[in-house]
């Protein structure tokens, strides 16, 4: 992988007519080290997040022994890039051969559920193996998500007792609980909210869990968005922890992904057409900008150009290079009105869902990777300010500024004091 200082010393060096990944591999060490200090319990990466070799030897180098697994291809990753990790299986629902192949040929010995069929179908697949660790999903009602989650796993609340007994009379390892707040949670008591609903049911169930894993949805800085800080949302689990039902021994985890990557990485597009207001690019909604085309959350950006810019900055819309006219990123994106055909933009915050959600459909998706020394454009653990401010437009324009609501409560309050 090659190595600039910058991306303008990329563009600067040679031409580029691929997007380009730009990575920062020591974004990724600052925020692993930050959850090793500051979490008191196991963190596991979330590996749908950003499945890139890099990031787990990375995780791996820089102490993360646990990583959280949905599919084979990820543990074959897992196993391939960071030997002797231990890996947990946290997809509810996964094909017997997957289960089997996991804890025969690569040791997994994890394994999340949400129904008896599944629990029932785990230890078939096993051999009735009794030295499983089951992690039993439950279903949450909390708030503060910008993307919940919902609705498609976890054990209704009032299901979860009989479905808890299950799995604790079922091995002789470990038995624990799991849920997930929803991703980009901007409400640090979410989790707090949800351990004290996870209590409730052991305490129903009369079982007290070996494992209470918290999940995911810790968050990162968009435009827009600026989250509580990180020591908020660990400290709120701490007190929630601190008020279950559970014994001395009881492993407390986490499964963060977007925190750890999202920094990490940001995506060099070329424009290809200036259309009005609309800029054509190289990639798009098909490559690593998913999240701007579909839930149009509006990243930062900035022009790259080896000279001066304007310094009259006017919102953009960008459609991808593929021919599908969903291919559409609606942003606002504010750049330099001079920006044109030619022009490179890096868009910021990718390294969360981007590369991962790639695809080579009409032939496109082709990204090139290069590793850059500079910093993060907005960081959650001090490699730059913790805040994307948006520009100050008028009345018509800032109708189209995509708004997220605020956290209630002493977050809310936080935040706009700032």
């Amino acid at each position: 992988m090659d190595t600039y200082q910058s991306p303008l010393d990329l563009v600067r060096e040679r031409s580029v007519e691929r997007p380009v990944a730009l990575v920062r591999p020591g974004a990724v060490a600052v925020a692993a080290t930050w959850f090793q200090k500051n979490f008191n319990g196991d963190v596991l990466y979330a590996v749908k997040a950003n499945p890139s070799p890099w990031v787990i030897r990375t995780l791996w180098d820089s102490g993360v022994r646990r990583f959280d697994v949905a599919s084979l291809p990820e543990i074959e990753l897992v196993a391939s890039a960071a030997p002797g990790a231990k890996m947990a299986f946290m997809h509810p629902v996964k094909s017997r051969v997957a289960i089997a192949r996991a804890y025969h040929a690569f040791g997994v010995r994890t394994f999340a559920l949400d129904t008896h069929e599944e629990l029932s179908k785990i230890l078939d697949a096993t051999d009735g193996a009794d030295d499983l660790d089951l992690i039993v999903r439950l279903a949450v009602n909390v708030e503060g998500a910008q993307y919940a989650l919902g609705g498609k796993f976890g054990v209704a609340l009032d299901q979860a007792p009989a479905l808890l007994m299950a799995a604790r009379r079922a091995t002789s390892g470990l038995m624990g609980v799991s849920f997930h707040v929803g991703s980009q949670c901007m409400r640090p008591t979410a989790y707090q909210a949800a351990m004290a609903q996870a209590s409730r049911a052991l305490v129903r169930a009369g079982v007290f869990a070996d494992i209470v894993d918290v999940g995911g949805g810790f968050p990162s800085v968009y435009p827009g968005m600026v989250p509580p800080d990180m020591s908020d949302y660990v400290d709120s689990i701490h007190r929630g922890f601190a008020e279950m039902m559970v014994h001395e021994t009881t492993e407390l985890w986490c499964e963060p992904g977007r925190a750890l990557v999202a920094e990490s990485t940001s995506i060099l597009c070329k424009v290809e057409l200036k259309k009005g207001d609309a800029l054509y690019l190289n990639d798009g909604a098909y490559g690593s900008l998913f999240d701007a085309a579909h839930v149009k959350w509006p990243f930062p950006v900035k022009i790259v150009r080896d000279g001066e810019a304007s310094s009259e900055m006017k919102p953009f819309r960008f459609y991808g290079p593929t021919c599908d006219s969903i291919d559409h990123l609606p942003g606002p994106f504010w750049l330099p009105e001079d920006v044109n055909e030619g022009d490179y933009i890096e868009i910021g915050m990718i390294g969360a869902y981007g590369v991962a959600m790639n695809t080579r459909f009409n032939g496109y998706g082709d990204t090139e990777t290069v590793e850059v020394t500079d910093a993060p454009m907005a960081s959650m653990f001090g490699l730059a300010k913790r805040m994307i401010p948006l520009p100050k437009v008028e009345e018509e324009e800032a109708r189209k500024v995509v708004r997220f609501s605020r956290p209630k409560g002493k977050a809310g309050q936080r935040r706009r004091r700032r």
